[in-house]
């Protein structure tokens, strides 16, 4: 498995392997990220919710179009679901992986660990975790964020579908 470089990820940019993507997204081994209009936020409920993995429960939520409301400010150790505005579609020999940008990072922002894109993912945007990591002070999210960054490798051999 190879890391993809900028000439390769080009590439996937004119097959159309990830979308929509500007020039100045593509970097050395990456492909900036943006953050999507739509977010997933945690509501207080009655009763004490339980979330459970195994039967794939939810935790009580609801959507928000933070481009309506201009922005969104996490609340210091909150949780919510994001999406990227790029949709993906992996060929069966590529796969992906997110990393949160460095200036998010330094913001008090972390992205939690589900982050890995099988070949063969498509029609798709990426779901983002994220986690306010600070004690005391909000996190601004605006709509079209540069969130993350996208790195690609290629398998040696395609992966059977």
């Amino acid at each position: 498995m190879s890391l993809l470089s900028y000439n390769q990820l080009c590439e996937l940019v004119d097959q159309g392997v990830i979308g929509p993507v500007e020039h100045d997204c593509i970097n050395a081994s990456s492909i900036d990220i943006h953050l999507g209009d739509e977010i997933i936020i945690e509501v207080g409920s009655d009763s004490q919710a339980v979330v459970d993995p195994h039967k794939r429960t939810n935790f009580p939520q609801r959507r928000v179009n933070i481009r309506e409301l201009g922005h969104y400010d996490m609340q210091p150790g909150e949780f919510i679901l994001a999406s990227s505005v790029e949709v993906f579609n992996l060929p069966m020999d590529i796969s992906a992986e997110f990393r949160l940008k460095s200036s998010g990072a330094r913001s008090g922002l972390n992205n939690l660990f589900a982050c890995h894109c099988d070949p063969g993912w498509h029609s798709s945007t990426l779901t983002l975790e994220l986690h306010n990591c600070l004690r005391l002070t909000n996190v601004r999210l605006t709509p079209g964020m540069r969130i993350g960054q996208m790195l690609f490798h290629r398998h040696s051999d395609a992966v059977p579908q």
